[in-house]
Order: C-alpha cells, then sequence, then structure tokens
C-alpha cells in the first residue's frame, strides 16, 4: 500500500471555554514505502487520488502492542465453557493439567482465533508465553508458533517459553524448556520460584543457567505477595550482577512491588532501572492490594507493558481480550480521568509511543517511522482509553500492510 487518504493526527492541544484540555488534531495523507513513512502532507494540499486506503477522517494512532499473552490456553473457538473456582494457584495449575493434554489437540486453531482477535482490536505485537510442561512437552509451542507464523504479515511476536508448572517439581521440564529454545522460542520464562518451586535460589539458578546457555531474555511470572515477592527480585538482581548476566529481564505481574511505598520504592526501582528491568502487568483491579505503583514506575524510567493475560480460558470466562479494556481499567481505576492523563495512558499498550509528548508537542508520526498504526473512531487517544469501545471499526496496517480478514 502507497497511500493513507484522510488520517486524523493529533497536533497539539488547547482550552476550551472551561479551561479544560482538549486534543486538536488534522487531516494528513500518509506516502509509505518499503514498510516505512516516506512523506506526511496536510490534506488541503492535494486530493486523494484513487490507489491507497482511504481513513475517511479517523484518528491514526501506534499500533498496539499486546505484552502479556497466553495464546495456548484460551477456549476461543470451543463450545462455551466457564472455568471452575480454584481455591489458590496451586488447585488452579492441578484443574488446567486436567484438560492439557485434550486442548493441545486443538491448538493452532485456538491461537489463531485469538491472533485474530488482537489484530482486529488493533494489535500488531504479541509476546505469548506457552506452556513447556511434562503433561504436553512442546506441543502447545509447535501449535501456537505455527499459528504465529501465519499471520506473520501482520504481527511481530516473541514466545516465552513457559514451565507454568514448576521449572523443578519435574526433572525433564530444564530440558523440555532447551528444546524449544533451539526450536524458536525466544524468551526463557519462570514462575514463582517459592510458590511453585518452593526453592527460591535453586529455582532461579536453573534458570540463570539456561538464560545464559542459550543468550535469551528472562520473562518471569511473580505473583508472591510482599516481602516475598521483592526477596525473589532481589535475588535475582543479585545474581545479575554476580554472573554479568547481559540479557535482558522483565517482571511479569511482580505483585510484590504493590507494597513498597516512599524511600524503599525509590531505592528498588532503582535497582531496576539499573539492570535495564521492564514491569508487565495486567493491571488487575479486581485484587487491590496488588496493584503495582505504575505511574511511580514510569516516573523512575521504568518500562512498563501492559497485557489482558488470560483471555477466556481455564483461569477466566471475563477478560475481553481487547488491550484498550486493560488501558481504560487502569485509568479508571487510578482516575486518570484528564484529557493528559488519558491521553498518556495510551504509552502502556504502544511500548511508550504517544502521538503528543507531556509538552502537548506533537513528536509522532515522523517521516521515516515504521509504517504501522491502528484507525480508530475517535477524536482523541483520550476518548478512545477513556471509552475502550468500536472494536468492530479499528483498522490495523502492519508495516504497511493492510490487515484483512
Amino acid at each position: 500500500m502507497r497511500w493513507i487518504w484522510n488520517a486524523r493526527l493529533e497536533v497539539g492541544e488547547s482550552l476550551d471555554h472551561l479551561n479544560r484540555v482538549k486534543t486538536d488534531t488534522k487531516l494528513f495523507h500518509l506516502k509509505l514505502k518499503d514498510g516505512k513513512i516516506e512523506k506526511i502532507i496536510e490534506a488541503s494540499a492535494m486530493s486523494p487520488l484513487s490507489e491507497g486506503y482511504d481513513a475517511n477522517g479517523q484518528l491514526l494512532l501506534p499500533a498496539f502492542k499486546e505484552m502479556h499473552n497466553h495464546l495456548d490456553k484460551t477456549y476461543f473457538s470451543e463450545p462455551w465453557k466457564a472455568c471452575v473456582p480454584a481455591k489458590d494457584l496451586e488447585q488452579r495449575l492441578e484443574l488446567e493439567a486436567d484438560e492439557l493434554v485434550a486442548l493441545s489437540k486443538t491448538v493452532e486453531k485456538r491461537a489463531s482465533t485469538m491472533i485474530e482477535r488482537h489484530l482486529h482490536n488493533g494489535v500488531n505485537h504479541i509476546r505469548t508465553h506457552v506452556n513447556i510442561d511434562p503433561f504436553i512437552k512442546l506441543e502447545n509451542f509447535y501449535g501456537v508458533k505455527k499459528a504465529l507464523e501465519n499471520y506473520s504479515d501482520y504481527i511481530t511476536y516473541e514466545i516465552v517459553a513457559f514451565p507454568q508448572h514448576g521449572l523443578l517439581k519435574h526433572e525433564e521440564v530444564p530440558d523440555l524448556l532447551r528444546e524449544a529454545l533451539s526450536n524458536g522460542a525466544t524468551i526463557l520464562g519462570g514462575l514463582d520460584p517459592a510458590g511453585i518451586d518452593k526453592n527460591i535460589e535453586e529455582s532461579l539458578q536453573v534458570t540463570m543457567a539456561i538464560a545464559k546457555e542459550f543468550q535469551v531474555d528472562v520473562d518471569m511470572h511473580l505473583h508472591d505477595l510482599g516481602q516475598l515477592g521483592i526477596y525473589t527480585m532481589e535475588t535475582w538482581l543479585d545474581m545479575i550482577e554476580l554472573q554479568d548476566f547481559k540479557q535482558k529481564t522483565s517482571f511479569s505481574h511482580a505483585f510484590g512491588i504493590a507494597s513498597l511505598k516512599g524511600n524503599t520504592l525509590n531505592k528498588f526501582t532503582q535497582r531496576l532501572k539499573q539492570h535495564n528491568v521492564q514491569i508487565l502487568t495486567t493491571a488487575p483491579i479486581g485484587l487491590k492490594s496488588t496493584l503495582i505503583p505504575i505511574q511511580e514506575l514510569q516516573e523512575n524510567d521504568i518500562f512498563v507493558g501492559l497485557g489482558c493475560d488470560g483471555f477466556y480460558d481455564s483461569w477466566s470466562p471475563l477478560v475481553s481480550g481487547d488491550i484498550v479494556d486493560k488501558a481504560k481499567d487502569y485509568a479508571e481505576y487510578t482516575g486518570r480521568t484528564s484529557e493528559k492523563a488519558l491521553r498518556e495512558t495510551l504509552g502502556l499498550i504502544t511500548n511508550n509511543i504517544t502521538p503528543l509528548d507531556d509538552k502537548a508537542t506533537q513528536v509522532w508520526p515522523k517521516e521515516g517511522n515504521e509504517a504501522s498504526f491502528t484507525l480508530v473512531n475517535a477524536a482523541s487517544s483520550a476518548e478512545l482509553i477513556a471509552q475502550a469501545t468500536d472494536q468492530n471499526n479499528r483498522v490495523l496496517i502492519h508495516k504497511g500492510n493492510l490487515f484483512q480478514s
């Protein structure tokens, strides 16, 4: 595709008669070449040609990023079923294990259906965790990998080899993780060394050894609360320093951080920053005690990304599968109701790319940027976050490729 016509871009802000901030927009044409923006022209300067895509005034935003997902777990495309309630994480894992073998036979179909849901919602990047366990070994991995490869014209992805049922509880798991990393998994996962493996130091050391062996990044699910969660993270950071680990680390959920305040939080965030650690969260509004201090982390230059996590699976039937809903949940729970605060919230689902900076100066898009966008029916990014509606009319363009199912 060579042209996008009549796309609405955010260009600044002004005040209305009540001194309320309003995001200003204008119509532009964008010329694309080799997956990048070659030229941006005000719509008043030329009339559209026949070639290209007419946005008809839709707002053009950075394409969305889904930073914590489980494509292999969804029931999507299967007949409706609610999940079985569980009293704790261990029981939830037992219930999941009971159906892993049966579900593995349809993993490619289920993952593909969920990928299409994300594409329709404007997502062009997915980080997915995939179960690597003794029950199904690598079946889910190969099915998810094939599904993602089928949509490579419209999406980029990372596959986390994830020991959902423990790293140490089953002796074959470390080698199964190695096999997955040898066959296309891009990140090594981890899960609650205390709560699941019952041995923080050994679990983290095995994780470190495998990550160094394959020179891959690490993404750990850490649900443990309070000091236990902080101790786990601190222990990993100590290992990074002692063993000169060069790859990146992500702490997913990281609920322990919710217990930190003031100077203690500042000291911890400085350690995260020192080692370029990312925090990936689902902004769980139903778990008040575990909502981590996202704004404070961002103010200390810690990358924070959002993900839907599970979507209609054995864990929960309630998640919509729309990453914009997650951003709205966060804004609603934390009282981010002003135009500027809502506008800034968009960065949680775009890897920090926003059309306007904190001074309301336009910083995106620019000529030379990657031509990856989501077109939405909204007056501004603030309205999109506040309303989280109109999924059916979003349009994804990935590196100049228009997604049409």
